[in-house]
C-alpha cells in the first residue's frame, strides 16, 4: 500500500505467448505499462505530433506564410 502498487493476473499476450501473466498496477488499478507497450505509446506520441506538424505548417501555407522562414 505504501508504494501504492497492487499485483494481478493479467490475460493478455506478452512476447508472443497469450495466457494470464502476474503484472503489476497502480492506486487507480491502470497495469504498468511494459517497456514495448512504453515504445509504442511513445512511437504513436511521435506520429501524432509530427501530424499536427504537417496540419499547423500546411495551413500557415495556405495563409500565405511559409513555416520554414519562422
Amino acid at each position: 500500500p505504501e508504494l501504492e502498487l497492487g499485483l494481478g493476473l493479467w490475460l493478455g499476450n506478452y512476447n508472443g505467448c497469450e495466457r494470464q501473466w502476474l503484472r503489476w498496477y497502480d492506486a487507480d488499478g491502470n497495469w504498468m505499462a511494459t517497456p514495448e507497450e512504453r515504445a509504442e505509446t511513445e512511437r504513436i506520441a511521435k506520429e501524432l505530433a509530427m501530424q499536427r506538424s504537417a496540419l499547423l505548417a500546411e495551413r500557415l501555407r495556405a495563409m500565405g506564410i511559409n513555416p520554414d522562414e519562422l
